[in-house]
C-alpha cells in the first residue's frame, strides 16, 4: 500500500478486542490487519518470564493457555481512572512492570501495525472512548481519558483527539441511509454498555462538525466481560466450592459461617483480577482454608486452579459457554483440567437467570439515553446495535422493547465503531 499523504488513523481500544482504520483519502476507510490478516486483535499482552518478551493478541491468549511462564494481561482498559495505573505488577520472577506500560505496549503495537500497513510515519490518531470510562465520577473519567491520550502520545502520536464510540458506529450506519432518521445507538461491548440519540442523515454527514446532532448520551460500566463474570460464578466457580458448606465447629453446628468466603471466587471469574489470586499470600491463606470447607474435595479442586493458574482458562471456557448457550441453548463446560471426567451443565434458562441483574442495568441506560435527550420512544426511527456483546438475543430483544416502532438494524458487531472513527478521522484532520 503506497504512503497516504496526510497519515491518520483510528484506533478502537476495547476491553475484549482492538482494531484500527485508516482513511484512504478518496473517501474510503479501510480496516488495518493487526494480526496476520486478522482486522481485530484481542486486547491481551503475554510477558514471557522465560526471555523477557512480548506477545500481543491471540498469540498472547495462546501462549498462556499452552502454558509457557509469565503473565497474561486481558480487558486493560477495564482499569483506566483507577489507581492500578501507576502501580506496578509481577510479570515474571523478580521483574515488575507499571501497568500504564502494558497500555503505551499494547498501543505502541496498534500503532506499529497501521504503520507496516501505509508504509510511513502516522502522527495523528482518533481513539475512540466509551460513554463513561468510570460511572458515576467524572474526576476518575476525566482521568482515564488523559491516561490512554497520554499512552498515545508516548508511542509518538503527536496529534490525538477522541470520540465516543457509539458517535462512531452512528456515522457508520449514516453511510447507508438516505433520509433524516432519529437513531438509537446501542454500543453492548466488552467493559461498557453504550447509548446514543444521534440525527443521522445524507445532509448531516457532509458536516464535520456534530455537536447539534448528539442529543444525547449515557452508559454503564456493565457489558461483556461481566457476562463472562456472571457464568463462570454460576456454571464453573460452583464446582470449586462457591456457595459450599463450611465444617461445623465441634459441638456447636451453629458457629462460624455457614458458607465458605466468595471473595477469591469472584476474583477468579474476573478477568483483570484473575492475577491477584496469585500471590503468594493469597496462595498461604487459601490452603489455611481447607479445614474450612465440608467437602474437601472443592477445596482440592480450587488449590488446582489457583497453583495450576487455569482462571484465565476457565474464564474463557465461561466466555465460550456463553457463546453457546446464546446460540444453541446449551452448553457443556469441559472442566477436565481441574479433576478429570469434571463438567458443568449450563442452559438458556440459568443464563438467563445468572444475566438478568446486568441486563436489567442496561435496558435501564436505554430508556435513561430518551429521558436525557427528552424524547418519547416513538420518536426514535431506528435502533442500530453494534459491539461484539449484541450478539446475545435476549439482550438485544430486551433492548429492543424500549422503543417497540424502531426499526432494528445490527452492523458489523466488531467493525461498525471502527470504521465510524475512521470517517471521523478523515473529517477531522482534512478540517
Amino acid at each position: 500500500m503506497s504512503v497516504h499523504s496526510a497519515p491518520c488513523c483510528a484506533i478502537d481500544f476495547g476491553t475484549s478486542n482492538s482494531a484500527v482504520a485508516i482513511p484512504d483519502g478518496a473517501g474510503s476507510i479501510e480496516l488495518v490487519p493487526v494480526e496476520g490478516s486478522a482486522l481485530a486483535m484481542p486486547t491481551a499482552v503475554f510477558y514471557s518470564a522465560e526471555d523477557g518478551s512480548r506477545l500481543f493478541g491471540r498469540a498472547a491468549v495462546q501462549a498462556y493457555v499452552d502454558g509457557y511462564e509469565g503473565r497474561l494481561m486481558r480487558s486493560i482498559k477495564s482499569i483506566l481512572g483507577s489507581d492500578l495505573m501507576d502501580r506496578t505488577t509481577e510479570v515474571g520472577l523478580g521483574v515488575s512492570v507499571k501497568y500504564i506500560d502494558v497500555v503505551i505496549a499494547y498501543v505502541r503495537e496498534l500503532k506499529h501495525q497501521a504503520e507496516q500497513h501505509v508504509g510511513g510515519k502516522i502522527a495523528q490518531v482518533v481513539i475512540g472512548r466509551p460513554v463513561f470510562f468510570v460511572d458515576g465520577d467524572n474526576a476518575r473519567d476525566k482521568l482515564a481519558q488523559q491516561t490512554l491520550a497520554s499512552a498515545a502520545q508516548a508511542v509518538g502520536f503527536s496529534d490525538v483527539t477522541f470520540q465516543y464510540e457509539p458517535i462512531a458506529a452512528a456515522l457508520d450506519f449514516e453511510q447507508t441511509i438516505d433520509k433524516e432518521t432519529l437513531v438509537l445507538v446501542a454500543d453492548i461491548g466488552g467493559g461498557t454498555s453504550d447509548f446514543s440519540v444521534v440525527r443521522v442523515g445524507p445532509l448531516q454527514r457532509t458536516q464535520t462538525e456534530r455537536a447539534s446532532d448528539i442529543l444525547a448520551n449515557h452508559g454503564v460500566h456493565v457489558a461483556g466481560t461481566d457476562f463472562d463474570r456472571e457464568v463462570n460464578v454460576a456454571a464453573i466457580m460452583p464446582k470449586l466450592g462457591l456457595g459450599s458448606a463450611t465444617r461445623a465447629k465441634l459441638g456447636n453446628a451453629t458457629s462460624g459461617p455457614s458458607r465458605v468466603p466468595s471473595a477469591t471466587y469472584f476474583d477468579l471469574a474476573t478477568w483483570h483480577l484473575i492475577n491477584t489470586v496469585y500471590t503468594p499470600n493469597r496462595l498461604i491463606e487459601l490452603r489455611q482454608m481447607v479445614s474450612m470447607f465440608a467437602d474437601s474435595a472443592l477445596h482440592r479442586r480450587l488449590m488446582t486452579v489457583v497453583e495450576k493458574r487455569l482462571g484465565h482458562e476457565l474464564a474463557a471456557k465461561a466466555e465460550a459457554a456463553k457463546i453457546d448457550v446464546a446460540q444453541t441453548g446449551i452448553a457443556e463446560i469441559d472442566l477436565a483440567a481441574v479433576e478429570e471426567n469434571l463438567s458443568a451443565h449450563f442452559d438458556a434458562d440459568q443464563q438467563r437467570a445468572a444475566l438478568a441483574a446486568e441486563m436489567t442495568k442496561i435496558v435501564a441506560a436505554a430508556s435513561e439515553t430518551l429521558r436525557l435527550a427528552g424524547l418519547r420512544p416513538e420518536a426514535i426511527g431506528a435502533l442500530y446495535f453494534t459491539g461484539g456483546s449484541t450478539g446475545f438475543g435476549a439482550l438485544t430483544d430486551a433492548i429492543a422493547a424500549v422503543v417497540p416502532a424502531a426499526s432494528r438494524v445490527t452492523g458489523d458487531r466488531f467493525s461498525s465503531v471502527v470504521s465510524g472513527l475512521g470517517i471521523h478521522a478523515s473529517r477531522h484532520f482534512a478540517a
